[in-house]
C-alpha cells in the first residue's frame, strides 16, 4: 500500500465510523463494570446504627441449587440400612469431605505444576510498528511499516538445589493435605457414629418410658380397685394419678426429643432435618467378650496410623523444603536463553533474520540483607510446624488415653447396669403383687416403679455411652476398628419411603 493508499484509507468517513462505533462499545463496556466498582458501598452512619446494604451489595444467587435426598441407589435398594450405609450417605453429602478433597486436588495440581521448572520454558512474540513522519526540508512525508515474530527459549539449568526443593516443598504440601482429607473423613463418621448411637438411645429411651407408663396405669388401676374395695384412701389414688402424669409428661418430652436427634442424625449424613426415614433399634447384644489390649497397644497404633499426625509431619518436611528453597536463593544460578525470529521491513522482500543464544551466570550479590531475613523467616517456621506437631502427639497420647479408659468404664457400667435392671425388674414385681394383695403401700410401689424407671434409663444410656465409647477410641487410634470389634458393622434399619413434604 502506498503513501496515496493509505491517506485515503484514513480519511475515508465509513473508517472513522466503524472505528468510533468500536470505541463506543469498549467504553461502555468499561463504564458498566467502573460504575459498580466505583459507587462506594457507603457505612454505617453511627456505631449504633446497623448498615444498610444498597441493591447492588446484595448477594444475588447465581445457580438453583437441588435439594438433597436420599442416593437414588440406596432408595431403589428397598432393603434395611446398615450404619455404613449411613456413614456412605454421609461421605456422599457432606460439604466438608469436598472441600478436603478439592483442597487436596489443588495440591496435587500444584506439584504437578512444580514439576514444569524442570523443562525449557518456551514463548513466542510477534508484533507490528507503523511510522510516518516528514523529512528534514519539512516537504517531503514517508512512511514505513515493519513486521516481526519471534520464538525465545529459556532454561534454569542449576540453581543448587533452590528447584528441587520447591518441588519437594509442594509434594508434602500434597502428602498433607491427603492425610488432612482422611482426619476429615474420620471425623465424618465419628459425628455420624454419634447422632445414629444419640437417635437410637432416644427411640430405647421412649420404648423404656412407654412400658413406665404403662406401668403406672397398672399401679392407678389397682389403687382404685383397693379404694373400691375399702381397703385404701382416695390418697392413694391420687398418689398414683400424680405418678401417671408425670410419666405422661417424661413421654412427651422423650417424644419431642425423638425428633430434635433424628433431625441431627440426617444433618450429619448432609440431607435436611425433614427428610422422611427411620432406624429400627438394633436387638444385637453388645460383644462384652472382647478383650482389650494394653494401653500401650493403642498408643502405638495411634503413632503409625493418625491420619492429622501423618499430615503433621508432613508440614514440618514441607517446611524444612522451604528452608532449603530460600537458602538456595542465595547461590548463584545457571540459564541457558535461545532467540530466534524474523523482522520484515515495508515488505516480505526486505527482511532480516535474528537469532542468538546465551548461557547466563547468575550470582546474588547483595537483596538488602532481605536474604538472610527470609532464612530466618523459613527456620522459625519450621520451629513453629515441629511444635505444633510436638502438642499434637501430646495430644493424641491424652486422647487415646481417656477414650481408652472411658471405653473400660463403659463396660463396666454395662454389667452393673444389666443387674441394676434385674434386681429393679423383680422388686417391683414383688411391691405390685404385695400392692394387690393388700400388704403393701402404695409408697413402696411408687418407689419400686421409680427405681425400674431408673435402672432402665441407666441400661440405655451405658449401652449407648459403650458403643459412642468404643468408636471413639477407633477414630482416636485412626482406625474403624478396636481389636476384632467392628464398630461399623450392619445393624438392621428400616427406611420409609420417601414421601413428598
Amino acid at each position: 500500500m502506498n503513501y496515496r493508499e493509505k491517506n485515503r484509507t484514513k480519511n475515508n468517513p465509513h473508517f472513522f465510523a466503524a472505528v468510533l462505533f468500536a470505541a463506543v462499545l469498549t467504553l461502555s463496556g468499561c463504564a458498566s463494570d467502573l460504575n459498580r466498582v466505583w459507587k462506594s458501598p457507603g457505612t454505617a452512619p453511627s456505631s449504633a446504627v446497623p448498615w444498610t446494604p444498597t441493591p447492588e451489595t446484595m448477594p444475588k444467587s447465581t445457580s438453583k441449587s437441588a435439594r438433597i435426598t436420599l442416593p437414588e441407589d440406596i432408595l431403589k435398594a428397598e432393603q434395611s440400612l446398615s450404619l455404613l450405609n449411613i456413614v456412605d450417605i454421609a461421605l456422599r453429602n457432606n460439604p466438608v469431605t469436598t472441600v478436603a478433597w478439592a483442597q487436596a486436588r489443588s495440591a496435587a495440581a500444584a506439584y504437578e505444576s512444580s514439576k514444569g521448572t524442570y523443562y525449557p520454558q518456551l514463548g513466542a512474540s510477534a508484533g507490528t510498528s507503523y511510522i510516518r513522519g516528514h523529512r528534514d526540508d519539512g516537504e517531503t512525508s514517508y512512511s514505513q511499516r515493519d513486521s516481526l515474530g519471534a520464538l525465545e527459549l529459556n532454561w534454569l539449568i542449576f540453581d543448587f538445589g533452590g528447584r528441587e526443593a520447591t518441588l519437594d516443598e509442594a509434594r508434602e504440601a500434597l502428602i498433607a493435605a491427603d492425610w488432612s482429607h482422611n482426619t476429615i473423613i474420620q471425623n465424618i463418621v465419628f459425628e455420624v457414629e454419634k447422632a445414629y448411637y444419640n437417635y437410637v438411645t432416644a427411640k430405647v429411651l421412649l420404648e423404656a418410658q412407654q412400658a413406665t407408663y404403662k406401668e403406672a396405669e397398672t399401679n392407678m388401676e389397682a389403687s382404685k380397685d383397693r379404694h373400691h374395695a375399702g381397703v385404701a384412701t382416695i390418697a392413694d389414688v391420687l398418689q398414683a394419678k400424680t405418678a401417671l402424669a408425670q410419666s405422661k409428661l417424661a413421654l412427651d418430652s422423650l417424644q419431642g426429643q425423638i425428633q430434635t436427634t433424628r433431625g441431627a442424625l440426617a444433618t450429619a449424613m448432609g440431607l435436611p432435618a425433614n427428610t422422611p426415614y427411620d432406624i429400627v433399634i438394633p436387638k444385637k447384644e453388645i460383644p462384652l467378650k472382647e478383650t482389650l489390649e494394653k494401653v500401650e497397644a493403642y498408643l502405638a497404633q495411634a503413632e503409625k496410623q493418625r491420619p492429622d499426625l501423618a499430615a503433621a509431619r508432613a508440614q514440618v518436611r514441607k517446611a524444612g523444603a522451604n528452608v532449603r528453597k530460600v537458602a538456595a536463593r542465595a547461590y548463584p544460578s545457571i540459564n541457558g536463553a535461545a532467540n530466534w525470529g524474523n523482522t520484515y521491513y515495508g515488505t516480505t522482500a526486505l527482511y532480516k533474520d535474528n537469532y542468538s543464544g546465551a548461557l547466563l551466570f547468575s550470582v546474588p550479590l547483595f537483596t538488602g540483607f532481605s536474604q538472610r531475613h527470609n532464612v530466618e523467616q523459613a527456620r522459625a517456621d519450621e520451629e513453629t510446624a515441629q511444635a505444633r506437631l510436638n502438642s499434637l502427639e501430646q495430644q493424641v497420647v491424652l486422647e487415646v488415653w481417656t477414650s481408652y479408659y472411658n471405653l473400660k468404664t463403659a463396660e463396666q457400667r454395662v454389667r452393673t447396669s444389666e443387674d441394676l435392671l434385674k434386681s429393679a425388674t423383680e422388686s417391683y414385681q414383688v411391691a405390685l403383687g404385695r400392692y394387690k394383695a393388700g400388704v403393701g403401700s402404695i409408697l413402696d410401689l411408687l418407689s419400686a416403679q421409680s427405681a425400674l424407671e431408673g435402672a432402665r434409663a441407666q441400661r440405655v444410656l451405658a449401652t449407648s455411652d459403650w458403643f459412642v465409647s468404643l468408636a471413639a477410641l477407633a477414630r482416636d487410634t485412626g482406625t474403624l476398628t478396636i481389636s476384632n470389634t467392628n464398630t461399623l458393622e450392619k445393624v438392621p434399619i428400616t427406611m420409609e419411603k420417601v414421601k413428598k413434604p
